[in-house]
């Protein structure tokens, strides 16, 4: 079965001409059922608002189709698509619990197949009210939340040498010089920006909510790639033995050894990053939420598979009959025995 695996909440969005929002921004990673990423595929979706329960009365739905980009990410407006039953304006917020069910081809068909199921919560409401608590008398709600969100936008100037990045929540310009040998190409997510200067064995980082550039080296004869993991960076040096995070949070770069043999892939979503040693015989976490690494051990003779979740990791061990969850709350791993003469599948359900 095709699954999609949510990367964000539901954010109203202002539209032209609208005074009270009339949409509600989603974002989403599609992944196959081997938990892979639909990359550069269209995939086609059904959203379906719900009246009271996760079964009730369809109030409205429409469809889209839409590109993912290299990590399977898309984005799309709920309201924005093309309608099949009712109207996204006639839904009426305020009566009763409303759920939004989401179903995906990832063929880019209409064969759709149903992903899941989820409440919404606070947000969708407010375009009932009309007006947020503590906005100033005049003040549309579509004025007040054009006003709580920003985008950065950032450059690089390519004669000069230099990276750009405008923040606008400060409102100002900041550069980070690198080599003029470079081409540099900038990566963006959630208003951080980075990018990598292998002349300088350095990799570069834009932290929006710090408003500061961090840079962190690397090994002269590495290579490496900026992997995204929504808002945060990570790269791995295997020349060095190690994998390093950039925490926009913080605006610092954190590092995490593993064995000089081994060669880790690096998995990222939702802000935290996971890989396996298994020269080392250990899974490494490192969470968005606390900024730091964790690990868990597995037996030698076991091969876990990495399973990546909203922020968490899991893996079974069959050697060990053990299954190990890297808990994101707490930053820790916990572990459940099950019994030696089973071989469990582990799945996952996201919330």
């Amino acid at each position: 079965m095709k699954k999609l695996l949510l990367l964000s909440a539901l954010f109203i969005t202002s539209l032209i001409f609208a005074q009270i929002p009339q949409g509600i921004s989603y974002q989403a990673i599609a992944l196959n059922g081997s938990g892979n990423a639909v990359a550069n595929s269209n995939v086609g979706l059904r959203l379906s608002v719900l009246n009271t329960s996760a079964t009730g009365t369809v109030l409205y739905t429409e469809t889209h189709t839409k590109m993912t980009n290299a990590q399977g990410l898309f984005n799309l407006v709920i309201g924005q698509g093309t309608p099949t039953t009712g109207t996204f304006a006639g839904i009426t917020w305020a009566n009763g619990s409303k759920f939004l069910k989401v179903e995906m081809d990832a063929a880019g068909g209409t064969n759709y197949t149903l992903v899941g199921t989820t409440q919404l919560l606070s947000v969708p409401y407010a375009m009932a009210a009309g007006t947020l608590a503590g906005a100033t008398a005049g003040n549309s709600l579509a004025d007040v939340v054009q006003e709580s969100q920003y985008t950065n936008f950032g450059f690089i100037d390519y004669s000069a040498n230099k990276a750009y990045v405008f923040n606008a929540m400060t409102g100002t310009w900041s550069n980070q010089p690198y080599s003029a040998s470079e081409s540099p190409e900038m990566t963006a997510t959630e208003g951080n920006f980075a990018f990598v200067d292998y002349t300088a064995h350095k990799a570069y980082a834009f932290s929006g909510a710090a408003g500061t550039w961090s840079s962190q080296t690397f090994s002269a004869s590495a290579s490496p790639s900026i992997t995204l993991s929504k808002g945060n960076f990570g790269f791995i040096d295997y020349d060095g033995a190690k994998v390093y995070v950039f925490n926009s949070k913080t605006g610092t770069w954190s590092n995490q050894p593993f064995n000089a043999s081994a060669s880790p892939e690096l998995s990222g979503n939702y802000g935290a990053f996971g890989f396996v040693d298994y020269s080392a015989n250990k899974a490494y976490a490192f969470s968005a939420k606390t900024g730091t690494w964790a690990n868990q051990s597995f037996n030698a003779s076991s091969s876990p598979e990495l399973l990546v979740g909203i922020g968490s990791f899991a893996f079974l061990d069959y050697s060990d009959n053990k299954a190990y969850v890297f808990n994101a709350a707490t930053a820790t791993w916990v572990s459940q025995t099950f019994n030696g003469s089973s071989s469990p599948d582990l799945s996952q359900s996201d919330n």
